[in-house]
């Protein structure tokens, strides 16, 4: 597999150095260079550098594409298009009226969610809308546009919403019913809750035909105010936020179920949440029971449990995952389209996530998917074929290929052909898919490619141009090296500068993220390069990013490798990066720096203070400094609570070792942060006065965990500079 890897590392770089042959129109003194603005999503000129794109949704197996002003029919065999209606066209038929908000905008977001009916799904500032584009009539609409939480039923078309902290469901024929009376910003109704954890983004569930509604309830009375505060006004205000630190008292959810037919809402009867954790709640094709996994506060015990959603009532558990270190649930179980009685599950219970199928008393009949690999999404299913339709790293860790599995016999078919990384949207009945298809030297093809024939159906829909083309660009390269532990492969991106020359000695800075949910380097277009990292190499700088163990999409005992004690193997790992920089010669290890961001802040300074005669500058941004600040849900999955592992805790505390700092180290924070709040900083220069240590600290006022907008140029301008001025 290596062999793939090295072959396609080579021809990236033939074909990059290969783009250096330039016709006389345009010399290589004629490059432009970067600027931010041309690179960073915040800045004025980034959307003109960014890879052409398409618009596309289905209407059933028909293939629609969303521009600003039009709507076309592609046709998924010759690609050719059939204007459906214009913008004016829509705007027409609605009777629109822009003085009163009544406009709709653009159509880069209508849907089509009936497949055998002429119906766009649009909205403006005032109302949702179903407009039969055939008949060039309104067939539906409501007035609560713009709440928070809108959640609408296709079937049914009733809305969930939440207005003044209240529960809101709006019916077809716009009646308007009440769920909630004491929402507050301690009781929270119908939305996210357990912060955002275990694929939690959301907080209503509609049954199947949109006639009952689950939804989450959340009382965080009980949980700690962090004192937030707005500078903006001239007296600056308290705006507290509910933050369940590790080890502290957390909230308390129940899962509520409203009844369309009969007006009436009922809980479930899950017990005392005390310490629990609900998630991933799905329903019976029949909506007759609910599926929820519930998950202990140490989260090493998980079960599955259903629930009569009349009564409320537990019905049975039908499945438990217990482990030594932690099980998380991310996805809600799915039912199999041909078959109400059977149900596909998610785990990584043998140590990769797999797809299981089970019947709806909790008997486990086969394993669907096995390997050492990991199912990276389930796309839908295939009804005429009884397959489901996945993307997984199957081929490669660093690609991800779309592929069909026969649920009878576990027949794997391979769909998409060329390596890189594949994203796809199934229509209606599973026939077809787009294919988005991104590779490290070509930055966005877009096919349609049919299930049943495995070929694209069109001749590219789209292969975007290299929007860089008239810019310098630097030289991307990919390789692996071993881990800490001599037998795992951990995989890098290197980026160098245009003109590199393997004589010269460069400054280099180590990118680093590190942490569980996020990877770094894939086979996606220029290595799945941050655009700063080109700015930084345009600079005269190489810069290099590892995923260590502990990161995603690896198996189970990869990322698990940090339980209890975050930072450790993660630099221990790093570290061998840093002896993998030693052996190349244009590398100045005199001039080595290290860079990251929260979960890569925490990994900065660790490495800064770890290895004090390493690194000779670095910049944390929204750093953690002790995860006994951090949330409860997050931190102590990894960590577990500071009473039970005050060892671990120790050791990847950072106050302590205040007084290791010897390079020069930049802490950057948003002020209003929410994720890593302001204490973490604040506590670590606090230790850094008492140990006589000093680093530079910059806040940006009213931002959170992550700058935006244009303040977000500033940023990494402010980061480059500091590599500027101390390690260049």
């Amino acid at each position: 597999m290596m062999k793939k890897i090295k072959h396609l590392v080579i021809v990236t770089i033939l074909l990059l150095f290969s783009s250096y042959l330039l016709p006389l129109e345009m010399s290589a003194q004629d490059k432009k260079l970067f600027t931010l603005e041309d690179l960073n999503f915040g800045g004025n000129n980034y959307r003109n550098l960014q890879p052409e794109n398409m618009w596309l949704t289905w209407w059933g197996d028909q293939l629609v594409q969303t521009d600003v002003e039009t709507c076309h029919l592609i046709d998924v065999k010759t690609g050719k298009k059939k204007l459906l209606f214009t913008l004016e066209d829509v705007n027409k038929w609605a009777d629109s009226d822009e003085e009163a908000n009544r406009y709709v905008r653009h159509l880069m977001n209508a849907t089509f969610p009936y497949p055998d009916q002429p119906l766009v799904a649009l909205g403006n500032k005032k109302s949702f809308l179903l407009l039969n584009f055939k008949t060039h009539e309104i067939v539906w609409q409501d007035s609560i546009s713009g709440q928070t939480a809108n959640d609408w039923n296709k079937l049914s078309r009733a809305t969930a919403y939440v207005e003044d902290y209240q529960l809101f469901v709006v019916d077809a024929d716009g009646k308007k019913h009440q769920l909630s009376t004491d929402g507050s910003r301690e009781i929270v109704y119908g939305q996210s809750v357990h912060r955002n954890e275990f694929g939690i983004n959301k907080g209503t569930f509609w049954s199947p035909k949109g006639n009952r509604l689950a939804f989450y309830r959340m009382d965080q009375s009980m949980v700690t105010d962090y004192p937030q505060v707005d500078i903006f006004p001239r007296s600056a205000s308290y705006e507290p936020d509910k933050y369940p630190m590790a080890g502290m008292t957390s909230h308390k959810v129940t899962v509520g179920v409203y009844d369309m037919k009969a007006d009436k809402t009922i809980y479930l009867q899950a017990g005392d949440p005390t310490d629990r954790y609900f998630t991933n709640i799905a329903w019976s094709p029949d909506e007759q029971t609910i599926y929820m996994f519930e998950l202990n506060r140490g989260q090493n015990d998980c079960r599955l449990v259903s629930y009569d959603a009349e009564t409320g009532a537990k019905i049975a558990e039908l499945y438990r995952e217990k482990s030594d270190k932690y099980v998380e649930p991310l996805h809600p179980i799915q039912f199999l389209p041909w078959d109400d009685t059977k149900f596909v599950m998610q785990s990584q219970k043998d140590g990769y996530n797999h797809l299981y199928l089970f019947d709806v008393n909790g008997k486990e009949l086969k394993q669907i998917t096995s390997g050492n690999w990991v199912v990276l999404n389930v796309v839908g299913f295939n009804t005429k074929q009884k397959s489901i339709i996945i993307e997984a790293n199957k081929y490669h860790p660093l690609h991800r290929q779309v592929y069909s599995v026969n649920v009878n016999n576990g027949k794997m078919m391979q769909l998409t052909v060329a390596d890189g990384v594949h994203r796809s949207t199934l229509s209606a009945s599973g026939q077809y898919f787009i294919d988005r298809h991104s590779s490290p030297t070509q930055p966005r093809n877009i096919d349609v490619v049919n299930v049943a024939h495995p070929s694209p159906l069109t001749s590219h829909l789209l292969s975007a141009e290299d929007p860089w083309k008239d810019y310098e660009q630097p030289i991307f390269e990919c390789g692996s090296i071993k881990a800490a532990d001599g037998q795992t492969d951990l995989y890098y991106r290197m980026v160098k500068p245009n003109h590199f020359d393997a004589n010269k000695k460069y400054p280099t800075v180590v990118y680093v993220y590190g942490g569980p949910h996020a990877h770094n380097v894939e086979a996606s277009w220029h290595w799945y390069s941050r655009t700063w990292e080109t700015y930084m190499a345009q600079k005269g700088y190489i810069v290099f990013i590892l995923d260590n163990r502990g990161s995603e999409n690896r198996g189970r005992d990869f990322e698990q490798a940090t339980f209890h004690q975050l930072g450790q193997i993660e630099m221990q790992d790093q570290m061998k990066g840093v002896e993998y920089l030693r052996t190349l010669p244009y590398v100045d290890m005199n001039r080595l720096g290290v860079h990251g961001w929260s979960f890569g802040g925490f990994m900065t300074i660790s490495l800064m203070l770890n290895y004090p005669d390493v690194f000779k500058v670095g910049v944390a941004g929204g750093p953690v400094i002790d995860w006994k600040w951090y949330e409860v849900m997050y931190g102590e999955r990894y960590m577990g609570t500071p009473q039970d592992n005050p060892e671990g805790y120790a050791k990847s505390s950072l106050i302590s070792k205040a007084k290791n700092l010897k390079g020069k180290l930049q802490i950057i924070t948003g002020y209003n942060d929410p994720t890593v709040v302001p204490q973490h900083c604040l506590s670590f220069l606090d230790a850094c006065i008492k140990a006589g240590t000093q680093p530079d600290f910059f806040a940006y006022p009213g931002e959170e965990h992550n700058m935006r907008g244009h303040a977000s140029v500033h940023l990494h301008e402010r980061i480059t500079q500091y590599f500027e001025d101390y390690l260049k």
